[in-house]
């Protein structure tokens, strides 16, 4: 009987114990907001970071146009920086709206 009892004892050891120390666990609700906030998120940083990357490049431009003094190689070098700055802006403002673009499109298409 002391074995039969040590093994009842076990048992409900065994399957009672893990519903008391575990927490339960709720399902997500269906949809993509939470990885869309954060796609967006990041998308909104690193733009603003290549903004003020390329504002930083056509400061650095006009200064070495100015600081040139006439000297013809210093002076391509500067338009040269400003030049693929503005490149550099154009591109990251048409990804930043493209992305976006997108993005209101997937969410019309598969919902939120």
């Amino acid at each position: 009987m002391g074995k039969l009892k040590a093994k009842l004892f076990s048992l409900y050891i065994a399957v009672g114990l893990p519903n008391i120390l575990v927490h339960p666990v709720l399902a997500a609700t269906p949809g993509v907001t939470n990885v869309e906030t954060f796609i967006k998120s990041v998308i909104t940083v690193i733009t603003g970071l290549a903004g003020l990357i390329a504002t930083g490049f056509f400061v650095v431009g006009g200064l070495h146009y100015i600081l040139s003094s006439g000297n013809p190689d210093h002076m391509e070098k500067a338009k040269r920086t400003i030049t693929y700055s503005a490149v550099g802006l154009a591109i990251t403002i048409a990804a930043f709206v493209l992305s976006t673009i997108i993005t209101n499109l997937a969410t019309s298409a598969f919902g939120s």
